[in-house]
């Protein structure tokens, strides 16, 4: 199982972003994906997952800002993020729940990193004042 995160780079506060995620060797419609995040120094936190019924979970902090989402036809998940803050900056990690068409209702389950199986590499945001 493979995960590459793409779509990152440099933008101005208030800009918009859409980071990819492609997926081999697992179909991401039968399984949860989650975006985490780490930033200089901190530690890697919950951003946003999608489960394999299309239920979505996000941290508070961006909620009304981003959008999790997922193309079935590219086997990818992306997450759409508007109206960023220089706090966004981050490298930002797309995860794989190796569990199939997982039925766990609990918004803890999905945003904990331990949950997640499969990572991929990360891919750089940064927000400028």
């Amino acid at each position: 199982v493979q995960l590459q995160a793409s779509g990152g780079g440099l933008v101005q506060a208030g800009g918009s972003l859409t980071l990819s995620c492609a997926a081999s060797g697992r179909q991401v419609f039968n399984y949860a994906v989650g975006w985490f995040r780490q930033a200089p120094g901190k530690e890697r936190e919950f951003v946003a997952a999608i489960r394999p019924g299309g239920k979505k979970y996000y941290t508070d902090s961006v909620k009304g800002r981003f959008a999790i989402s997922r193309d079935n036809a590219k086997n990818s998940v992306n997450l759409q993020m508007d109206s960023l803050k220089p706090e966004d900056t981050a490298v930002y990690y797309c995860a794989l729940d190796n569990l199939f068409r997982s039925s766990v209702d609990e918004p803890r389950y999905y945003g904990d990193r331990r949950t997640y199986d499969y990572w991929g590499q990360g891919t750089l945001v940064t927000v400028s004042s």
